[in-house]
């Protein structure tokens, strides 16, 4: 993960800023602290637990929902523009985080010219209809 002084990091951190103030124009489009409390309930619940269990073979981890919730609390007497602006500064770096964290992109190297020969076409010495002779 990239340390979070650097110059990449400080790039991803403004560019998700960019994006999340276009998706959250005004105070009231940011979740309010009752929303993420509904989100928290909700992912410790039997039956998001149980679905978690089922799909991913492990039980749900809820301690983002938390953070979020907690971190809307410590920001709440704030005023609404800052409020928002509070929310869209941690939502930045937590964006951030991810987008410079251990991916699959980390993995798979993009190519950026087309392979040569490919796909391969396949000459067949005998007719087609004697094929599976």
């Amino acid at each position: 993960m990239a340390a979070e002084d650097s110059a990449q990091f400080k790039e991803a951190v403004r560019q998700e800023e960019e994006r999340l103030r276009l998706l959250h124009p005004t105070p009231d489009s940011i979740p309010s602290c009752m929303s993420l409390f509904d989100d928290l309930i909700s992912c410790n619940t039997v039956g998001r637990q149980f679905r978690s269990l089922y799909r991913f073979g492990e039980m749900a981890h809820c301690s983002g929902k938390y953070t979020d919730w907690k971190f809307c609390l410590s920001v709440k007497g704030l005023h609404e523009e800052q409020r928002r602006d509070a929310w869209i500064r941690n939502r930045a770096e937590w964006w951030a985080r991810r987008r410079l964290g251990a991916s699959s992109e980390s993995v798979w190297a993009v190519r950026s010219e087309k392979l040569q020969n490919y796909p391969q076409t396949v000459a067949f010495d005998k007719a087609p209809d004697t094929f599976f002779e």
